[in-house]
């Protein structure tokens, strides 16, 4: 299991371009950069982490522009949105955003997407929230077609375009991998099967994962695929203790990605050393 670092991506923690180099230096497999376009300073929705919403989430900055000013000074590290909110996006703008920066980062993104939790926040950008999975899946079937077709057509309820023409193509075949993040529930894993290349499930009760991974594979199974082509992706959102990771490596997740302090050099060095210990140990 390899680990990944995970940055708020604020004006006052390190830019993205320099935490990108000091992780490719200590060797980490990935870096993942969130997404908020805004925070509506109304809502009812609740943050899902409990109580008062951190101060970090009012000033992330844009993820696909800080992955690719991460992609310009690195040669190996992978670059991830943590995830990309995808009912807030144009599809055919972020199907081009994400061919780009696959380009650019010769291959080495990968699309975390979900469909967010506040529904203020996607109500501004036109979203029904009681219909964001049904807006996100029509925009990932369109951006699949804009990705792999020359000339795209896709119609949905949502969704809606005839015979275009959308380039550059992404250089990863046929697309970046798409990894959905999502409660971990029956639905939550079907739409993975149905959709994705991977799941990043929300993190729960550790205990409730043996069963949930063994309903992924089965599911897999019987949309004929193979349980190895999606992939777990663990985000350690609180303490990423070593009994932690290790348990998230028997259960055969690929990576694990770690929460960086929101706090300049001073305090994400010596994190970023302290881990980098550990994921030797994982490796």
């Amino acid at each position: 299991m390899q680990l990944g670092i995970f940055s708020f991506n604020t004006e006052y923690t390190m830019p993205a371009d320099e935490l990108a180099r000091e992780c490719e230096a200590r060797g980490f497999e990935s870096l993942w950069l969130p997404e908020h376009t805004h925070i509506p300073a109304n809502r009812e929705s609740q943050y899902p982490g409990g109580g008062e919403l951190p101060e970090e989430y009012v000033h992330m900055s844009d993820p696909f522009i800080g992955l690719a000013a991460a992609a310009a000074v690195t040669k190996t590290l992978k670059l991830g949105t943590g995830i990309s909110l995808v009912v807030e996006h144009d599809p055919i703008v972020q199907a081009k955003q994400v061919a780009s920066l696959d380009r650019i980062s010769n291959g080495r993104f990968l699309f975390g997407v979900g469909a967010g939790w506040n529904k203020e926040e996607m109500a501004n950008h036109g979203t029904p929230p009681r219909k964001r999975w049904k807006v996100l899946t029509e925009r990932l079937e369109a951006m699949k077609v804009l990705w792999t077709e020359h000339e795209a057509t896709y119609h949905g309820e949502f969704v809606n375009f005839d015979r275009i023409w959308s380039y550059p193509k992404p250089l990863t075949k046929p697309h970046p991998p798409i990894l959905l993040g999502s409660l971990n529930s029956p639905t939550g894993r079907q739409r993975a099967v149905d959709l994705c290349d991977g799941w990043i499930p929300v993190e729960t009760a550790i205990a409730d994962m043996p069963a949930s991974i063994a309903d992924l594979h089965d599911r897999a199974r019987a949309a004929g695929r193979a349980p190895g082509s999606l992939p777990i992706s663990f985000f350690c959102v609180h303490a990423a203790s070593m009994e932690r990771l290790e348990r998230y490596r028997s259960l055969g997740a690929v990576r694990t990605v770690v929460r960086a302090p929101t706090a300049g050099r001073e305090e994400i060095l010596p994190f970023l050393d302290r881990y980098a210990d550990i994921a030797r140990k994982l490796a």
